[in-house]
C-alpha cells in the first residue's frame, strides 16, 4: 500500500526500545489488562495462557533490544517497519479526523507507543509475545515491530497490507472508545458474563471492518496483491484456525477466519464505518 510519509507534526509518538524494562520487580506487576492481553496472544500464537502469564513475570533479558529514539522522526526511522507504522498512523489520523467532526465527536489522535521485547502501558506490562494491543487507559497502540516477522514466519501472513492491516485494526479499538462503545461493551460484559465472548467477537470484528473502510477510503492507494494479504492475514488469526478446528465457537474471542475476511472486506467494499454494525448481526 502506498502510504505518504508521516509529518512528525502530526502524530503522537512514544518509545520504549532500549528503555531496559522489566516485568519482574517494582513497577513490573501484571494488571487486568495484561492479562486479557495475554489471553488474546495465547490465541493468536497457540500458548498455554498461564504459561505466558507466568512468563511475564520473568521474561528473560539475554537479547539485545533495539535503542528507540527520542523524536518521532528518530523512532519513526529506526527500521522500514517502523517507519512503515508511522505512515498508517498519520494516513489513520487524517481518514478517521472528519469522520469524528462530521458526527460531532470530540476526536483525539491516539498515540503510537514501540517497544521492544518488554515494555510498560496502561493497562500494565508490555511483553513481544503479546502482539499489538490497544491500550483504552492511555489511548495508546503497543507495537513490537518484531510482532510481524513472527506473524509472517508463524502465520504466514506477510506483506505490506497485513502489515498494516494490523495497526488500522487496532487503530479501530481506538474508534471504539473514542465513540464510547468500548465502555458500553464492557458494563454489558460485566452484567451478562454468559455473553461476554459473544460481545468481544463483535468488538473484534468491528475493528476488523474499521480497518477496512480506512482501507477503502485510501483505496487509490492499494496496489496489487495488498488486498490478498489482508485477508491472509484476516484468516490466519481467525479463532477456528488458530486453534486448529479444536476451540469450540463459544470460546472464540475474536471470530471465525471467515468472519474476519468478511468484515474486512465489507468495510474496505463500503468504505461505510455505518456499515460495520457488527453488534445488530449478531442479534439476528
Amino acid at each position: 500500500m502506498r502510504l505518504d510519509d508521516f509529518d512528525p507534526n502530526s502524530i503522537n509518538i512514544g518509545d520504549q526500545r532500549g528503555s531496559g524494562f522489566s516485568l519482574g520487580g517494582t513497577g513490573g506487576k501484571v494488571g487486568c489488562g495484561s492479562i486479557v492481553i495475554a489471553l488474546i496472544a495465547a490465541l493468536v500464537f497457540g500458548v498455554d495462557p498461564g504459561q505466558m502469564l507466568g512468563g511475564m513475570q520473568d521474561a528473560g533479558t539475554g537479547q539485545v533490544a533495539t535503542q528507540g529514539g527520542t523524536t518521532a522522526t528518530e523512532s519513526c526511522n529506526i527500521d522500514a517497519v517502523s517507519k512503515e507504522s508511522c505512515n498508517a498512523l498519520s494516513s489513520l489520523n487524517k481518514t478517521w479526523a472528519p469522520l469524528f467532526e462530521a458526527a460531532q465527536i470530540p476526536f483525539t489522535p491516539p498515540k503510537l507507543w514501540f517497544y521492544s521485547q518488554n515494555g510498560r502501558s496502561g493497562c500494565g506490562a508490555a511483553q513481544s509475545a503479546m502482539g499489538p494491543f490497544y491500550c483504552p487507559s492511555d489511548q495508546g497502540i503497543y507495537i513490537d515491530t518484531d510482532f510481524f516477522r513472527e506473524m509472517e514466519q508463524k502465520l504466514g501472513a506477510g506483506g505490506d497490507f497485513a502489515r498494516v492491516y494490523v495497526m488500522a485494526h487496532e487503530y479501530g479499538h481506538h474508534v471504539q472508545a473514542l465513540t464510547g462503545l468500548a465502555g458500553q461493551i464492557r458494563s454489558a460484559q460485566d452484567s451478562n458474563p454468559s455473553q461476554a465472548n459473544r460481545l468481544q467477537v463483535a468488538m473484534e470484528l468491528q475493528a476488523d471492518c474499521y480497518a477496512g473502510v480506512w482501507a477503502g477510503r485510501n483505496r487509490d492507494r492499494i496496489e496489487p496483491g495488498d488486498l490478498e494479504e489482508g485477508l491472509t492475514a484476516a484468516h490466519a488469526i481467525g479463532d477456528d484456525t488458530l486453534s486448529g478446528g479444536r476451540a469450540p465457537e463459544a470460546a472464540f474471542t475474536h471470530g471465525s477466519s471467515a468472519q474476519r475476511m468478511e468484515w474486512l472486506r465489507r468495510g474496505i467494499q463500503t468504505a461505510d464505518e455505518d456499515q460495520c454494525d457488527t453488534f445488530a448481526e449478531f442479534q439476528r
